[in-house]
């Protein structure tokens, strides 16, 4: 369902305005500026494994955060890798119902982001 969402760009307004809206949101898309695993956001943020998994699968869903990848993590697993997919979003109230406009991160910005924390 999120893939198809992401590709097709028909991200209801209701389900970004739900993502935005549960706890620790904001907090993860902020740390999620360069690639980092749940692990790597549950630690930064200081929340717990399970509600960092369930707030990642909600903001990937509203098209908030992608998988970038995956990578191993220090124990030897597989983990995914996950980076927000905008810098700045405005949400409009004045009609019938919100609506939103973003300012998506370009590939160049996360590639010169990249070299930027190495």
């Amino acid at each position: 369902m999120s893939r198809s969402r992401l590709e097709n760009n028909e991200v209801d307004s209701a389900v970004v305005l739900s993502a935005l809206g549960s706890k620790y949101s904001a907090e993860i898309l902020c740390a999620a500026g360069t690639p980092k695993s749940a692990q790597a956001l549950s630690e930064t943020i200081e929340i717990p494994i399970a509600t960092c998994y369930r707030r990642i699968e909600e903001l990937v869903d509203a098209g908030l955060l992608t998988c970038e990848g995956r990578q191993l993590s220090d124990e030897g697993r597989r983990t995914n890798i996950y980076r927000r997919t905008l810098d700045e979003i405005e949400i409009d109230f004045s009609d019938d119902a919100p609506g939103f406009s973003r300012k998506r991160r370009t590939e160049a910005k996360n590639r010169l982001q990249d070299q930027l924390e190495e």
